[in-house]
């Protein structure tokens, strides 16, 4: 089985629409949800240029 993991800015009011995460057997897969049927498979190289699309700062404060 899958262990999801609900992003940590999911809390209140928000809980049933946020972004969920996965690492299964070394794979990265993505999915909202309030739709857990469609999960988008993913390379940490994309992840990564998905969060900096969302956020360009982001990279700059892990450092």
């Amino acid at each position: 089985m899958i262990q999801w993991q609900k992003s940590s800015f999911s809390n209140g009011n928000d809980g049933a629409n946020c972004v969920e995460v996965a690492a299964p057997e070394g794979e990265l897969l993505l999915r909202e949800s309030d739709d857990p049927t469609r999960i988008l498979p993913l390379t940490p190289t994309t992840l990564a240029a998905l969060l900096h699309r969302i956020d360009p700062s982001a990279g700059a404060r892990d450092q």
